[in-house]
């Protein structure tokens, strides 16, 4: 384990991350994967007798005291975390990156590590009831998961006695003691509406083709901008693979009154590369073209995909190159672990993440200005518990996914 926590941490040179990696994550790693989704692996661990901390001030959370004092940038793990997630049943595709994610962080964690559970909730909420209850009577005092939905609303209902990080939003806000980590629709509307308004965008026609992920961006686009005095002049509907030409209502779009500052697709790709010329001839080519991380569905050749040239969208900050310094880049990792690789990819940066609120969760939630450079972007914990999250920017040029230089995050 010693060589692996060496692959995964900023302290290897490029070199030799890169042949530990290909040698560790691939077998090692594996190994060690197979082996969490029944029994427990503990780490380094805490001291027998921890130096007592000061107490926690009141309020929506209770940590537990007899942690070590925290680091002086706010690193504080719990003694005992356990993770809850669906390594069976229909969500276990989905479960397997983030576990990865999160290992990688794990073992890429020089300082004190907590003892680490795993727990199958089997994607129900009965199953994540008696994964909770498990996890309890075996000492846990700070919960990761579940991740399914149903699941985390039928934990939140529970009223759970120790800290949890939730890697979804349930159907109700989250109550005390818990936070809430997502890679919602809801927050990549939000972003692109303050991305739009940090540009002076107040008009802004929305493409949308109907689903839910469309549905859940757009109103929280048009709630961001209603608050700061934008308003959406208009929605167009981009229907099916093929959509049909809707150049005669863009150009109608541009003459009303108000005009249109710039364009949201909550679209896929493989729509967005049919629209984009009607754009282009309408005259809204010129003007911002902002998306959801939906529009990389359906893409991925270069020649087919330069018609998409200048619309951005957001991404993970692992994406484009940033990121902790722990974690080694995408191209290197995705060499020899499938679950970094494609869209897995955004599923592990978003397990890696949940490893880092893990530690930091009470020194974000005690301080509302507090960030953490994740993987998925730059989190912060709000005063309800859900973590909000600053993205990256990506655009295409020459048909290639390539960094927004100008977006932040």
């Amino acid at each position: 384990m010693a060589a692996l926590s060496q692959a995964l941490t900023a302290r290897a040179t490029p070199r030799a991350r890169r042949h530990a990696l290909r040698g560790l994550l691939s077998v090692s790693l594996a190994a060690l994967l197979a082996s969490c989704a029944t029994v427990q692996t503990t780490g380094s661990g805490v001291s027998a007798t921890p130096e007592p901390a000061a107490p926690t001030d009141p309020g929506r959370w209770t940590f537990e005291g007899d942690r070590p004092a925290a680091e002086r940038d706010g690193y504080r793990p719990p003694r005992k975390l356990a993770v809850l997630l669906p390594m069976s049943g229909s969500l276990a595709t989905a479960a397997a990156p983030v576990r990865d994610g999160l290992l990688a962080g794990y073992y890429g964690e020089r300082r004190t590590r907590p003892e680490l559970a795993f727990y199958d909730t089997a994607g129900t909420a009965s199953g994540t009831a008696a994964a909770y209850a498990r996890a309890m009577a075996e000492g846990a005092d700070q919960i990761v998961g579940p991740l399914g939905r149903d699941e985390v609303g039928s934990l939140f209902q529970s009223a759970p006695a120790v800290p949890v990080l939730a890697l979804n939003r349930g159907p109700s806000a989250a109550p005390e003691n818990t936070a809430a980590f997502s890679l919602a629709p809801e927050d990549e509307g939000d972003a692109a509406a303050q991305y739009l308004l940090a540009r002076n965008v107040r008009n802004v026609l929305v493409l949308s083709n109907g689903d839910e992920n469309a549905r859940r961006s757009v109103d929280a686009l048009r709630a961001r901008l209603t608050q700061a005095g934008g308003t959406i002049t208009g929605t167009v509907a981009i229907v099916g693979d093929t959509p049909a030409d809707q150049t005669d209502v863009f150009r109608n779009a541009v003459t009303s009154e108000g005009g249109v500052d710039a364009v949201f697709l909550a679209i896929r790709g493989n729509q967005a590369r049919v629209i984009a010329p009607q754009l282009s001839v309408a005259g809204l080519g010129g003007r911002p073209r902002v998306g959801t991380s939906q529009l990389t569905l359906g893409t991925g050749q270069a020649q087919e995909d330069q018609i998409l040239d200048g619309i951005v969208f957001p991404t993970e900050r692992w994406s484009t190159g940033a990121g902790p310094r722990a974690l080694p880049p995408q191209a290197t990792v995705a060499v020899d672990l499938p679950t970094a690789r494609g869209p897995a990819a955004r599923l592990f940066a978003f397990g890696f993440d949940a490893w880092l609120l893990s530690g930091y969760l009470e020194h974000l939630s005690r301080n509302s200005d507090a960030t953490l450079d994740g993987a998925t972007g730059i989190l912060r914990v709000a005063a309800d518990g859900n973590v909000m999250r600053q993205p990256a920017w990506a655009t295409w040029r020459g048909g290639t996914i390539v960094a927004q230089a100008d977006a932040g995050g």
